[in-house]
C-alpha cells in the first residue's frame, strides 16, 4: 500500500517526484503530497484525491528545490483529506516525514506527546511518528546535524510497534534524506551526483537502473555524493548489494492501450512464454526448475505440499492443488496466508511449503513464510519480483517473469502463476509415476497455450458486447467444477474488484445447496464449462438456472454448440488438455470484467478502496 518517492541531486525535485508518484499511483490514490527543501525551509504541498490534484497545486507555484520526499496514500488511519495526506511535519515544522505501514501503538505515543504540549493536525499514525522523531532531534546535543537526524530517526523507530517504510528530511539538515524499512519495501536508486528513494523500483526506473533493495531493519542516509546503509538493530549487520533493474521505463507504461489492465491482459501470450522459457526439457520429458534448490532425491521425499497466498495468488494456488494431486499424487493443501500464522497447521519434516505473491512483499504472505520457517519447514517462493523480501527470505523458488504489472486487478500474473504450478506438477509427477509419454504430451500442450490465448483475445469485440448487455446487473454468479472452480473464484474477484458488482464464485454442483435461491432474471450466471469429464454435469446445472429464468453466460470449448440452446451467450475457447483449461477459460472472464467496468464508467486501473500491493495487515 501507499507509495514513497524521494530525490536528492542537482535537478529540480518536484517534476521527478510527481512523475514517480504517477508511476506509483496504483499503490494508493486517496491523497498525495510532497515536501521540498528550499532556502533553509521546507515547503509542503498536500491534496486529497488523485495525483493530478497535487500536480496542479505544485505547478501553480513552481517551487524550487533539489531535495524532496513525496507520498501517494492508501488510507489506513484517517479519511482521505488534505490534512491526512503525507508528508507530515513535527511540532517545530522543520522535520518532514512520509510513511508506509501502520504504527500500532500510535495512540499511546500520541497521548504522551499531547501531555508534553504537542498539537496534532491530522488523524494519522504517521504524524505521531514525525513528532516523535522531531522530539529526539530537538533534544539531541549532537554537533553533526546529519548524525543528529539519523539518530533521531533511529530513536523514534525504536519506540514504535508496527511496520514502516519511511523517508525523512529536516530544514536544518540540507542535502540529506534518511530512509528506513521494516515490513514495507524501500529501494535506493543510484545516480551520478544524485540519489533516489522509492517504495517500488517502477517509480525511478526512468532515471536509473542501478538499485539497492533495502532489507528489514536497514536505515539509509542519502546525500548527493552517495549513500550509507546501517542497521536499526544492533544485533544485525546491514548487507548491501547493488542490483540491475530487469525492465525498462516503457515496460511500466500503457503504450497504445487505454488501461494497464487491458495491456496486461493482451501481454499474457508473451508472459506465459516467459514463464516457460528454458524450463521445459524434451529429452527428459519434464520441467527444469533449478531455483528450487532441491535435489531429485529431496523432492521425491516430499509427501505433502502446502500453498499459501492471498486473493488472486490464492486462486492460482487452488489450481496448483488440482494439478499436483492429479499429476504427482502428492496431497496438497491451500491456506489463506492471512490465516496461516494464526493456525496451528500440523506439518512434518517431509512437508514443503510454497508462498505465492506477485509483489513478493504481501505482508500476510511474508508472515506465512516466516511462520513456516519458524516451524522448520522448507519454504519456497513463487514471485514476480526478483528482489522482493519473499524472494530473499525463502529457501528457493521460482520467478514467474511476467514483467511489471501495474493494473490493480491481477491478470497476467495469475496465468503466469498457473503456468508455474503446471511446471511444478510435471516435475513432481515425473519424479513419481508420470510417464515420459504423458510428460511430453504436457510439454506439447503447454507450448501451444500462448497461441490459443491469442485466438481468444481476437474475440474481444464479442465479449465487449456481452459485457454491455449485463453491465448494470445487480450481481453475478460464477460457477465451475473441478480445476475450473478456482477460475470461477478468480472471475468473480475480477468482476467485483473493478466493476463493483457483487459477484461470487462457487463449485457448480453447490448450486442446489443454497445458491440457487439467488437465481432470478436480474442476476446472470457465468458457467465455466469446457468439454471435459464434468461437462454434462455443468450442463445439468445450467438447466437448473434456466428453469428459474436466470440468464446464463457460458465459457466452453470450441465445437460444443449444443450448449447454445440453453444459454443466452457463449464464449468459446480453443480445445486443450482439460488440466490446462484454466489458462484459457480465465481470459474471457478477465475481458468480461474489464468491459463491464468500462461500461459502468469505473476507473479500471484504480478501483476504489484497493491498492496493488498489500503491505499492511
Amino acid at each position: 500500500m501507499c507509495g514513497i518517492v524521494g530525490y536528492i541531486g542537482k535537478r529540480q525535485a518536484s517534476p521527478i517526484l510527481l512523475d514517480g508518484l504517477r508511476r506509483l499511483e496504483y499503490r494508493g490514490y486517496d491523497s498525495a503530497g510532497l515536501a521540498l527543501w528550499s532556502d533553509g525551509g521546507i515547503n509542503v504541498f498536500r491534496k486529497a484525491g488523485r495525483i493530478e490534484n497535487l500536480r496542479k497545486a505544485v505547478n501553480e507555484i513552481s517551487p524550487f528545490g533539489d531535495l524532496g520526499i513525496s507520498h501517494t496514500r492508501w488510507a489506513t488511519h484517517g479519511a482521505p483529506t488534505d490534512e491526512n495526506a503525507h508528508p507530515h511535519l513535527d511540532q517545530s515544522g522543520k522535520l518532514a516525514l512520509v510513511h508506509n505501514g501502520v504504527i500500532e501503538n500510535y495512540q499511546i505515543l500520541k497521548d504522551q506527546l499531547k501531555q508534553d504540549g504537542h498539537e496534532f493536525h491530522s488523524e494519522t499514525d504517521t504524524e505521531v511518528l514525525a513528532h516523535l522523531a522531531g522530539t529526539f532531534y530537538d533534544a539531541s546535543d549532537e554537533a553533526d546535524l546529519k548524525t543528529r537526524l539519523v539518530k533521531s530517526v533511529q530513536e523514534a523507530l525504536s519506540r514504535v510497534k508496527g511496520t514502516f517504510g519511511v523517508a525523512v528530511m529536516h530544514a536544518d539538515v540540507p542535502g540529506v534524506i534518511v530512509g528506513a524499512r521494516l515490513g514495507s519495501p524501500l529501494v535506493v536508486g543510484l545516480g551520478k551526483d544524485e540519489q533516489f528513494l522509492a517504495s517500488d523500483v517502477a517509480a525511478i526506473v526512468a532515471h536509473t537502473r542501478d538499485v539497492i533493495y533495502l532489507n528489514d531493519y536497514d536505515l539509509v542516509t542519502l546525500t548527493r555524493q552517495g549513500y550509507e546503509v546501517a542497521s536499526l538493530d544492533s544485533q544485525r549487520t546491514a548487507r548491501v548489494q547493488v542490483s540491475k533493474v530487469d525492465f525498462t521505463e516503457d515496460d511500466a507504461e500503457k503504450g497504445a492501450f487505454e488501461h494497464f489492465m487491458l495491456k496486461e491482459i493482451y501481454e499474457q501470450p508473451q508472459s506465459i512464454r516467459n514463464a516457460l522459457r528454458g524450463r521445459l526439457n524434451r529429452d527428459e520429458c519434464t520441467a527444469v526448475l533449478g531455483g528450487l534448490n532441491m535435489s531429485p532425491m529431496e523432492l521425491r521425499q516430499i509427501d505433502r505440499i502446502i500453498f499459501s497466498g492471498c486473493g488472486t495468488a490464492y486462486h492460482a494456488a487452488m489450481v496448483g492443488e488440482y494439478l499436483i494431486e492429479s499429476l504427482a499424487r502428492i496431497p496438497t493443501e491451500i491456506e489463506f496466508a492471512s490465516e496461516f500464522r494464526y493456525r496451528n497447521v500440523p506439518t512434518d519434516k517431509n512437508t514443503l511449503q510454497f508462498v505465492v505473491s506477485q509483489s513478493g512483499e504481501t505482508i500476510d504472505t511474508l508472515a506465512a513464510l516466516r511462520e513456516a520457517k519458524r516451524k522448520g519447514l522448507r519454504c519456497l517462493g513463487i514471485v514476480n519480483n526478483v528482489a522482493s523480501t519473499i524472494a530473499r527470505e525463502s529457501d528457493g523458488g521460482v520467478y514467474i517473469h511476467a514483467g511489471p504489472e501495474i493494473g490493480v486487478a491481477a491478470t497476467k500474473t495469475f496465468t503466469s502463476q498457473v503456468a508455474i504450478m503446471t511446471l511444478l506438477s510435471m516435475l513432481f509427477g515425473r519424479i513419481h509415476h508420470l510417464s515420459s509419454t504423458d510428460g511430453l504430451e504436457m510439454i506439447d500442450e503447454l507450448e501451444a497455450i500462448p497461441e490459443k490465448i491469442e485466438s481468444i483475445l481476437k474475440q474481444a469485440p464479442l465479449i465487449k458486447s456481452i459485457a454491455e448487455k449485463y453491465a448494470h446487473a445487480e450481481g453475478m454468479l460464477f460457477m465451475g467444477r473441478q480445476i475450473n472452480y478456482p477460475v470461477a473464484m478468480e472471475g468473480a474477484l475480477k468482476m467485483k474488484e473493478i466493476s463493483y458488482i457483487y459477484a461470487s464464485g462457487h463449485p457448480s454442483a453447490e448450486l442446489k445447496h443454497g445458491i440457487i435461491a439467488l437465481v432470478k432474471p436480474e442476476l446472470p450466471s457465468v458457467f465455466i464449462a469446457p468439454d471435459d469429464a464434468v461437462y454434462d454435469k455443468n450442463v445439468s446445472n445450467i438447466e437448473e438456472v434456466r428453469a428459474r429464468k436466470g440468464p446464463v453466460i457460458a465459457v466452453t470449448t470450441e465445437g460444443t454448440h449444443d450448449i447454445e440452446r440453453i444459454t443466452d451467450d457463449v464464449i468459446y475457447v480453443p480445445r486443450c488438455k482439460s488440466i490446462l483449461s484454466p489458462l484459457l477459460t480465465v481470459i474471457p472472464l478477465q475481458l468480461l470484467s474489464y468491459y463491464v467496468a468500462l461500461a459502468r464508467g469505473c476507473d479500471v486501473d484504480k478501483p476504489r478502496n484497493l491498492a496493488k500491493s498489500v503491505t499492511v495487515e
